[in-house]
């Protein structure tokens, strides 16, 4: 499709997928009248005929503005940003901002936080435009990403009319390449972890409709959150490099005949330990879900919330296991502890964050869920935390508190932890009548009747337990996905590593002997460029455009899949994809054929996947 306004100087190219993708590149715009910054030009639709007028509310204070006109947002006078930050994450409200003069009002969430309101708006009223373009094509289904010359533009319809989107600058290196399901995964994990904390954003502006309790609870919370991607001063997002892990997904362990027996037995002891409250249990050995009661989406949020703060690795380490930080990641040369501990106080420093926080004139108690370093283990084995307070007069921590996504209940959350296992508990507010007396007396009930059965199980699941290169397949680097049940099984991240091993020696080698540096560069760029990993991420692309495609179709039922990739390093890249599952395959032994590689692939699904992926 071809689009021009020869009086606006504006010439798109663009095709497009109109279920889901529109790929495009603006040329630059002419700004005259428009009042847009020059680094951000619109495109034909959602343009301001001219300069917006910027004014905050003579009400309202949830704005802070400094004496540069740039709004704060609760961040403190050394952060600084400008306007060539390669990420931007916004939330805005299509039913607030409606009339001139009240623009700000739909602003949610901004980062960075001190972009000019100008800027600030030019991202949002370009999303809006993209968002109301798109519909004319697909009504039924939202527009999920934008590609542009310089920006990929990321959507997320978290509620209804309530977007959030993600902005990445393109740059020609390697670590920039992403995929665009991989980058929609971090924004609905956020949402629904807020979600999860403090309830949907839609029922905190009816609560409080002047929007400064949900700025202030969107701020604190999306920064502790985006702090897990921190390296140095750069937020590093999944990029390629993260094609074998699924976001969205539980990690489950695989346990024999007795101690599935055990665990189950345990599963009833906790049970009877809540009695008639009818509460949850989730248990977790080592970062892998042993067993849940929960709904599968509540198992996703709380599992999440486990590997980010509360697992062992975790709270021994100071920082999150999660995320682009994990320990194997080949584009980290730093342990996440060391880092992430050293993180937390200086990521607070820089964006003034305070334990309690507020906003404008109006006094919000935040509770950061999220922050690092706040969880410790108590000597009767219960995880304590004063995220949410303390009781007041004993200086005793108030216990944690969640909401349910499915019934929307209100739950204590009371988490208890022996060596490598932890056992989350969820029990209803409603039923707790004495509050935290109660839950005192439900930890005492527990430790005297179900303390051994909890020693018993963790000896058995250790026993078993065959260490973080469990899950290894020798010759195989892997990524399985049950999208029905949510469950997915990936090589271990530091066997993922070692794709990549051979092929930098062999680059190294080709730099030595170059006489040109800029031709050696460039020859690491392309050669990069040729890796398992970089292969992996386009098959993923073309897997997740299918599945896209299906569902614009309306197709009750996924179609069979199978992509075959033969690399220039002479791996194979393999993906295949039937009935709600998915399986990639990287080998990376050369100069086989694809006979042998296809029957690689059988022997893997025969042997660790009952045959799900055979093609008999």
């Amino acid at each position: 499709m071809k689009l021009q306004r020869s009086h606006m100087n504006l010439h798109i190219e663009e095709s497009y997928d109109t279920s889901r993708v529109i790929k495009g590149r603006f040329i630059e715009l002419l700004h005259h009248g428009l009042g847009f910054s020059s680094s951000y030009p619109p495109p034909t639709v959602a343009v301001y005929r001219h300069t917006p007028t910027i004014r905050r509310p003579s009400n309202r204070s949830d704005f802070p503005v400094n004496d540069k006109g740039i709004s704060s947002m609760g961040l403190s006078s050394a952060a600084t940003t400008t306007l060539s930050e390669p990420l931007k994450i916004c939330i805005f409200d299509l039913r607030r901002g409606q009339h001139e003069g009240e623009e700000l009002e739909k602003i949610l969430f901004f980062f960075p936080a001190d972009l000019p309101f100008p800027a600030q708006l030019s991202v949002i009223g370009l999303s809006e435009g993209l968002i109301t373009f798109t519909r004319i094509f697909s009504p039924e289904a939202a527009c999920e990403v934008i590609e542009a010359e310089m920006h990929s533009h990321v959507f997320f319809e978290a509620e209804p009319d309530i977007w959030m989107v993600m902005v990445v600058a393109k740059s020609k290196e390697t670590e920039a390449i992403w995929r665009i399901e991989a980058l929609r995964s971090v924004l609905k994990e956020v949402h629904s972890l807020f979600v999860m904390f403090h309830g949907s954003i839609r029922l905190l502006l009816d609560k409080e409709p002047g929007g400064g309790l949900i700025r202030s609870h969107l701020y604190t919370f999306i920064m502790d959150y985006l702090s897990d991607f921190l390296m140095g001063n750069k937020f590093l997002l999944p990029n390629f490099r993260d094609s074998l892990k699924e976001r969205g997904t539980v990690q489950m362990l695989t346990v024999g005949r007795e101690a599935a027996i055990e665990v189950q037995s345990l599963v009833g002891a906790l049970d009877s330990c809540m009695g008639n409250t009818l509460g949850y249990s989730v248990i977790l050995f080592q970062d892998l879900l042993v067993s849940t009661t929960l709904t599968p989406d509540d198992t996703i949020n709380l599992f999440s919330y486990g590997i980010l703060r509360l697992t062992p690795r975790v709270l021994s380490s100071g920082g999150s296991t999660w995320s682009y930080l994990r320990k194997g990641n080949a584009s980290s040369h730093t342990e996440p502890g060391s880092l992430l501990a050293n993180t937390g106080s200086s990521f607070d420093r820089l964006h003034g964050f305070r334990d309690t926080t507020s906003a404008g004139g109006d006094n919000y108690r935040i509770v950061r869920s999220l922050q690092h370093g706040k969880w410790s283990r108590g000597k009767d084995g219960f995880l304590v935390t004063d995220i949410w307070g303390v009781e007041v007069g004993n200086l005793v921590p108030t216990t944690p508190t969640i909401w349910l996504q499915q019934t929307e209940r209100k739950m204590y959350l009371c988490a208890y932890q022996h060596k490598s296992l932890t056992i989350i508990l969820l029990i209803p507010v409603t039923s707790m009548f004495n509050g935290e007396e109660g839950i005192s007396m439900l930890k005492q009930q527990l430790l005297e009747n179900v303390s051994t059965k909890i020693f018993k199980v963790e000896e058995k699941l250790s026993k078993g337990w065959g260490g973080e290169n469990a899950y290894h397949v020798k010759g195989y680097r892997y990524l399985l996905v049950d999208g029905d049940r949510n469950i997915s099984r990936a090589s271990p991240a530091g066997k993922v590593t070692t794709l990549t091993k051979k092929k930098h020696k062999h680059l190294l080698c080709n730099i030595v002997n170059s006489s040109s540096p800029t031709n050696s560069a460039e020859a690491l760029r392309g050669a990069f460029l040729q890796e398992s990993l970089l292969a992996i991420n386009k098959v993923r692309e073309d897997v997740d455009l299918e599945k896209n495609r299906a569902k614009g179709d309306c197709v009750d039922h996924e179609k069979d899949l199978e992509i075959c990739i033969r690399a220039k390093n002479n791996a194979w890249v393999i993906a295949r994809a039937t009935r709600g599952k998915e399986l990639y395959i990287v080998l990376e032994k050369a100069n086989e054929t694809l006979l042998y590689a296809s029957e690689a692939v059988e022997k893997f699904s025969d042997r660790y996947c009952n045959g799900a992926f055979s093609l008999d």
